[in-house]
Formats: structure tokens, C-alpha cells, sequence
């Protein structure tokens, strides 16, 4: 295989600096898209385009400017992810970035780094070119990009870079027996889970067939046993100091018996670690758990049966293997590539046999979600370079010349995954005027009262109102429940007392899961209908409590109501919820055809849906004053009528739904402008939202 010369560290620092500023360049490409859209700034500043980027920078708010201390979700965030929260904070702190700088660009300054060891695994193979190549393929592969571009500021900038950068010290020390190669490990192996802890079963995974290749293929060598012994080590589920000196222990004592010891007697040692190691730290019941949690779906079974979440996330469902070949590296062919150029590179270079468990679970996604496929990016951009340069030693004679055949075929692969970018035009979570909402409840609302809404909505909510929410984006579990009956209740009287127990019941230590807890030992059919009365025994109030109610909200609707559509003691829908957001196509006379092919008989008040003919009940039209106060014109059409059909004329959308929806506390109080004023208070009212305070 080529070599070229021979390349030093000048040479290949060279070459990571090149590889990183493409990477950062080509993220900056979502910046120039966007840098003239005024809605998505604040604080002048663009803002982030993923929800969860919200949990993180509360975090980091908090440890700078003290804010959202009363949230009992932000210490999670710290605890959970101390180096990731950290980090942030240092930026911010110690350099010119605002916190809105730091979230935005953090994301494009750290995943860029994967071009490091992606280059050292070239330098490691002694094909140095092929690295480089390699580093400018994988750090912009179309699924690493996506969840790493400009403005992603989650953890997954980290996840995907210290992975890899742990596979290549893994490579680095069975290629190298060097004492000093197994520091480096256990030091990427003691950090990793500060910064994504979930991770772990993938580096368990790397590390349970790094182990078997050492007693496999170098169990004659002193030093495998030693570096198993070690690594299991620094992998043990015990406090890090522990770990450090143990470790520390260990280096000093073979330093003064290094001529004693024998293989046999390191044997000892490394079964120890590993002994440790498994039982200890819970490995396979972590891997399973991984697993399980990405492939059940559906209802819960035992208990009350409140229905589970997973099912509904976009990125946790099976998707297709194309979809799969595109994500990973940008097509089918160039997938098919990478899986001859990997056998190649494990004939060559059996080492790579270790990367097994990033390529498995980026097949996995097929089955689990979009999220998995981008643990794959980097070993499938090496692989697929790799097999361009075992065509080009085949080919090409000429030494010198095999990096232009190389470089050939990576531009094939990099064309797709630039158009993939060209094209993905992700707006920011929210735009400024949602946001300057938010900033007024912010102003009006204490740090300790609750915002309730869907968990879409919850870490922004923290971020930019400063106050709590019921359930966000990784607290999403019975409560969904809540949340769901208060959108979907057609009582506002249940709305207002079910709001004030939920939050008076999670506010009290330690938190509790709220529908879990006030079910308990009660039938929650007969609680909900109690909850409709006026006279319903509440707890003291502590704070005030808002119900957040977005335009945005309408096209998950449907959605949301699944959570709550349940009868908790059965597990059976209650009722087919229709509600269908769509628009008028055209019209003739009173004929009006929506969008979504529905035919409305304005005339005769009829509806055709399909081939039925559904009577409408109720017709209204709305039209919005700039101030979000609504203006409502409504009709009975037919006292007996099935649906409801409302015109959203400043919208210029048409909703369709059925009629216990449209009396549903969020069709009345956001679209219809209808609400009990002795329940609630209309706190702030825009096109985007309508906030109100509940009153009991």
C-alpha cells in the first residue's frame, strides 16, 4: 500500500489544520444561510436549532448569572454532564463569547476536533493520506453533521469525537506496547463519561473485543496483560479518585518490580480488573437496557397504563436502509464502498475488528432510530477511503500519483453529503417573537411558578421565562399524562384544579412523579371527574402556575393527545380524536376544497371525508388582531352535527376536528380566544402564543 514519504508530526499537524478549518467552514455555511433572517436573533445573536441545546445553556446560565436556581431540573444537567456543562461555562466565562455566542458556535469548534484522531488512525496505518482524506469525509458525513452543525449545541458534539478518539488509543495500543499508550487510554477512559455518559456501553462493547484480541492475538506479549489490567480499571463503576490511585499505584509498583513480574502473574492481575469490571459495573445489563429502551414501544403494561413516549420520537423510529446508507456516509453506493473498504482494512489490519460496535450500532439504527447511525461516520469515511487506496495501489504504479486517485474518489463521496448541507436549512427552535413572549412571562412570572406545556417546549421555556416546567425534553413520562388532559380537557374547571395539584405535588421534595403519585391507590377515572367540580380540596398554593399555549402547538396536536386519550385502568383509547391543520385549496360557489382533500359544502354544512358525508356542527372563522386577541365568527350548521371546522383567516389555515376537540381547553382558549376568567387570567396574547395564568 502507498505510503509517500514519510510523514512527521509537522507534516500531519499540517494536515489537522487544513482537515478542521474545512470542517468549521463548511458549518459556517448554515450561518451565512440564515445571517439575514432578523427572527432568528436575540440578544443579537442567532440562535440554537435544537430543543435540547435549552437544558445545557440553563446549566450554564445558572452556574454564570445564578439564574434558574428554583428549577429542580438544571442541577441534573450539571451532575449529569459536569465536563460538557463546564466546558461551556469556561467559554463563556474566559473568552470574548457571550453565553448565546458559546451555545451557537460550541458546537462546530468541538466536533471539528474528530479530524485528530481520524489523521492519527492514518499515521497509526502508516497511510497518512488516507487519514487526511478520511477527516475531511467523516467530519462532515451527512448524519455527523446534522447533529453537530452550527447552533446544535447538544451533547453529541463530544459523543461521536471522544468515541473515536478512544478507538484510536485502543488501536494505538495494540499497535504500540508502549506503558505510555495505556496512560492515554485510561485518561480518555476516566474522562469520557463526564461528558456523555451514555456512551458507556459502546466503549464496553470496544473494550470486551480489544481484550479478546489481546489474548487472542498478542497474549505472548507482557504488556497486553498489563494494559488489560488497567484499562478495566479505569473502567470500574468506583469514584475516579479511586480509579486514579489504583492506576498510579500500579504504574509505581511495576516500575520497581518490572523484572519479577511474568505474564502469569500479570494474568492475575488483569482477571482481577476484569472481574471487577463485570460485576461491578453492570455491562451487560447496561448494553441490554440500551437496547430495550430503543425498540419497546407502546402502552405500559403493568400498573396503570399510561402510554409510553418513545414511539413518538421522530428519531428513536425504524427507518429505512437507504435511509440508513444515507445518514452514515451519503448513499447506498458509497455505503457498499465502505463495507468492502472495512473487510479490506481488517484483512490488511486485523485490529480493526474492535471497531465492530460502531459499525453494529449504525446498523442498528435501523431498527432504533436516526439517532444511532452517527457513531458509524468515522469508521465508514476510513473504510471508504481505504478502499480507494487499495484501488489505487492496484492500479497505479507510480507511488506519487496513488493520493490523486484517492482524493478522486473522496470528492465523489463528499459531493453528496455538501448537497445534503446546501440543502438543510433547519430554522433556530424559535423565533423571535416567541421568544420576546417568553421574555415578558419572564418579567411578570418568579423564578419558583411553573409554565406548563408539552415537553417540547419545557427547556426553552427554563432558558428564556425562567421558570419550571412539568415535563421537558428527557422528563417525559407519565406526566405526558397530565400535560395531554389539561390541552385535551373539555372542563376548564379540571384544567385549573388538575394544573394546581400536579404543580403542588411536584414542587414538594423530592419530586415525585405526578401522576404516579396522585393515582396511587385511587381510581383515576373517578379523580379526574372530581376534579371537575369547583369544590375540589386543593393543596395550598405555593406559586402561580401558567399554561403556555403556542401556535406551534397545532401540528402536534393530535400528537399530544394520544398521551392523554387513555383509560388508565384499561389501557384503551377512549375516543378517536380527528383533528386535521390544513388549508383551502380552492373554491366554487360554496364549495370549498382543503388542502388535505377534504370537500366543505359551506351551504349545506356538510363535510365530505372520504366517501362519507359527516354533518358540520359548528363553523367558525377567526381572524387576529396584531395583538393576538382573537375576533370570532361562529355558526351552528346542524345541531346533530359530528365536526367542527374553524377558519384561521390570519393564518390562512383551516382546522377540521371532531366535536369534544374543539371544545378542548386549547382549541377554545388559544384558538377561540374562550376562556373562564374567574379560572384563568390572560397574561400575554400574541400570534404565537397566549400564556394565562390560573387563578386557583
Amino acid at each position: 500500500m502507498f505510503k509517500g514519504k514519510d510523514f512527521g508530526y509537522k507534516e500531519i499537524g499540517i494536515m489537522i489544520i487544513i482537515a478542521y478549518l474545512f470542517s468549521f467552514a463548511v458549518r459556517l455555511i448554515w450561518v451565512f444561510q440564515f445571517k439575514d433572517v432578523s427572527s432568528f436573533y436575540w440578544n443579537d445573536q442567532l440562535m440554537i436549532n435544537t430543543n435540547d441545546g435549552y437544558f445545557f445553556a440553563s446549566a450554564v446560565d445558572y452556574l454564570l448569572n445564578g439564574v434558574h436556581a428554583d428549577n429542580p431540573r438544571v442541577q441534573i444537567a450539571i451532575d449529569s454532564y459536569p465536563a460538557f456543562v463546564y466546558t461551556s461555562y469556561f467559554l463563556t466565562k474566559y473568552t470574548p463569547m457571550s453565553l448565546e455566542t458559546t451555545i451557537l458556535y460550541m458546537p462546530s469548534i468541538i466536533s471539528s476536533l474528530v479530524v485528530i484522531p481520524i489523521i492519527l488512525t492514518g499515521k497509526l496505518l502508516k497511510l497518512p493520506w488516507v487519514g487526511f482524506f478520511s477527516a475531511l469525509l467523516g467530519s462532515i458525513a451527512w448524519s455527523y453533521y446534522n447533529r453537530t452543525m452550527t447552533g446544535y449545541y447538544d451533547t453529541d458534539m463530544f459523543s461521536v469525537f471522544l468515541q473515536f478518539t478512544i478507538l484510536y488509543l485502543f488501536l494505538l495500543t495494540l499497535y504500540h506496547k508502549d506503558s505510555i499508550n495505556i496512560l492515554y487510554l485510561s485518561i480518555g477512559l476516566l474522562i469520557y463519561p463526564y461528558y456523555y455518559p451514555q456512551g458507556l456501553s459502546l466503549i464496553y462493547a470496544i473494550f470486551i473485543l480489544w481484550v479478546a484480541y489481546q489474548l487472542i492475538f498478542q497474549r505472548e506479549e507482557k504488556n497486553s496483560y498489563l494494559f488489560i489490567a488497567i484499562a478495566g480499571i479505569a473502567l470500574w463503576n468506583v469514584p475516579i479518585l479511586v480509579k486514579i490511585l489504583i492506576i498510579g499505584a500500579i504504574f509505581i509498583a511495576l516500575n520497581k518490580i518490572e523484572d519479577k513480574l511474568d505474564n502469569k502473574k500479570l494474568l492475575y492481575l488483569s482477571i482481577v480488573s476484569l472481574f471487577m469490571f463485570f460485576i461491578f459495573g453492570d455491562v451487560f445489563q447496561i448494553i441490554w437496557f440500551k437496547i430495550v429502551d430503543y425498540t419497546n414501544k407502546g402502552v405500559k403494561e403493568q400498573g396503570l397504563h399510561f402510554y409510553q413516549v418513545i414511539q413518538t420520537v421522530r428519531e428513536a423510529g425504524s427507518i429505512s436502509w437507504e435511509t440508513v446508507a444515507n445518514r452514515i456516509i451519503g448513499g447506498v453506493i458509497p455505503l457498499v464502498i465502505s463495507v468492502i473498504g472495512y473487510i479490506l482494512l481488517v484483512i490488511r489490519h486485523k485490529q480493526f475488528l474492535i471497531a465492530l460496535p460502531l459499525i453494529g450500532v449504525g446498523i442498528f439504527a435501523h431498527w432504533a432510530g436516526l439517532r444511532f447511525t452517527v457513531y458509524a461516520v468515522p469508521v465508514a469515511g476510513i473504510s471508504a477511503v481505504y478502499f480507494f487506496a487499495f484501488i489505487a495501489q492496484q492500479t497505479v504504479k507510480k507511488e506519487s500519483l496513488r493520493p490523486i486517485l484517492i482524493m478522486i474518489g473522496t470528492i465523489l463521496l463528499i459531493i453528496p453529503n455538501i448537497t445534503h448541507i446546501l440543502g438543510y436549512k433547519v430554522p433556530t427552535v424559535f423565533n423571535k417573537a416567541e421568544v420576546q413572549d417568553l421574555n415578558k412571562l419572564n418579567n411578570i412570572a418568579s423564578s419558583k411558578d411553573y409554565t406548563l406545556t408539552w415537553w417540547d417546549y419545557g427547556y426553552p421555556i427554563w432558558f428564556y421565562s425562567d421558570t419550571s416546567t412539568l415535563i421537558d425534553g428527557a422528563k417525559h413520562n407519565d406526566d405526558n399524562f397530565i400535560i395531554s388532559t389539561i390541552m385535551f380537557s373539555t372542563s376548564q374547571q379540571q384544567v385549573a384544579n388538575l394544573s394546581r395539584l400536579a404543580v403542588e405535588t411536584y414542587a414538594k421534595e423530592p419530586h415525585p412523579i405526578v401522576a404516579d403519585t396522585i393515582f396511587k391507590d385511587k381510581n383515576p377515572n373517578k379523580l379526574l371527574n372530581d376534579l371537575k367540580k369547583p369544590d375540589f380540596k386543593l393543596p395550598n398554593k405555593t406559586r402561580d402556575i401558567y399554561l403556555y399555549m403556542p401556535y406551534r402547538m397545532m401540528n402536534i396536536f393530535p400528537t399530544i393527545g394520544v398521551f392523554g386519550n387513555l383509560d388508565l385502568k384499561t389501557g384503551h383509547r377512549k375516543r378517536n380524536i380527528m383533528f386535521y391543520p390544513t388549508g383551502v385549496s380552492r373554491q366554487q360557489g360554496s364549495m370549498v376544497q382543503f388542502s388535505n382533500g377534504i370537500i366543505y359544502d359551506v351551504a349545506r354544512g356538510v363535510a365530505k371525508l372520504g366517501k362519507q358525508d359527516v354533518k358540520v356542527y359548528h363553523e367558525d372563522i377567526v381572524g387576529y388582531k396584531p395583538n393576538g386577541q382573537s375576533m370570532v365568527q361562529t355558526q351552528i350548521k346542524h345541531i346533530d352535527g359530528n365536526i367542527c371546522i374553524v377558519f384561521m383567516k390570519s393564518y390562512g389555515r383551516v382546522i377540521v376536528m371532531d366535536k369534544a376537540t374543539y371544545n378542548s381547553a386549547f382549541v377554545q382558549m388559544f384558538i377561540l380566544d374562550n376562556y373562564d376568567k374567574n379560572l384563568f387570567e390572560e397574561v400575554i396574547s400574541s400570534p404565537y402564543a397566549k400564556i394565562f395564568k390560573v387563578k386557583k
